[in-house]
């Protein structure tokens, strides 16, 4: 066939009209709308879950010297420091919370009363918005 018989195009039918490309840009605005505002939290609720995760594991590793040495440890840093053969039997490394602070081991009136906290997003101990090993109970 011959190229020159080919129906020509016609500007008319080569690109979106005005009105398409408007719905398309208010659909997406629309999705925007509905996207944006799940997605901005998620990474605040997520610093929160990584601290309770690590104020959990520190807990985890404060039992094991406990049970080792029969005593808490003076501090976090203690889990770290090197055992025998320059190995810690604890963890590896002690980490900063997501908000770059320190965790602290917070001790009580007991032997068994202890837990793991961080300061949270406020950077302050002994707030309302402090991440803990331990439950918060519903008040």
């Amino acid at each position: 066939m011959n190229p020159k018989s080919q129906r020509p195009v016609r500007h008319a039918e080569a690109g979106f009209t005005l009105v398409e490309i408007m719905v398309v840009i208010v659909i997406i605005g629309l999705l925007a709308t509905l996207v944006v505002p799940n997605v901005i939290g998620a990474g605040d609720e997520a610093r929160v879950k990584k601290a309770q995760s690590d104020c959990s594991a520190l807990a985890t590793s404060v039992k094991m010297y406990r049970s080792n040495k029969g005593r808490l440890p003076e501090s976090l840093d203690a889990l770290a420091s090197d055992e025998e053969k320059g190995k810690s039997w604890y963890i590896e490394n002690l980490v900063k919370d997501p908000w770059d602070s320190d965790y602290e081991l917070r001790e009580g009136n007991s032997k068994d009363d202890w837990e793991v906290v961080s300061a949270g997003p406020d950077r302050s101990m002994g707030t309302e918005d402090d991440v803990s090993n331990r439950l918060k109970k519903e008040d």
